[in-house]
């Protein structure tokens, strides 16, 4: 009998934090609503046993989504702070 060597699972591509960055620096709000409307549409439409992991990512995702749109708030108001006029008052 001939025993063949376990083929080792694929790689997972390494988080890119580069590319988070470059999103945020450039996105608005609604960029970021975009960004997650199809996975959200793709959850809701899961029946049967996958439904309630279905609801466990669409928390998760709500989440992630809110955060998002909290970094890109936090970027415009640090962008509109640095266009303030600066000095003694």
């Amino acid at each position: 009998a001939r025993t063949s060597a376990p083929t080792p699972p694929p790689e997972l591509p390494m988080p890119s934090y580069p590319a988070v960055e470059t999103f945020i620096e450039k996105a608005t709000v609604d960029d970021v609503q975009a960004l997650f409307a199809p996975v959200k549409e793709g959850l809701a439409g899961l029946k049967g046993p996958r439904a309630e992991t279905g609801k466990k990512a669409q928390a998760a995702i709500a989440r992630a989504e809110e955060l998002l749109a909290m970094l890109v708030d936090v970027r415009e108001k640090l962008v509109a702070e640095s266009k303030q006029p600066k000095g003694r008052k």
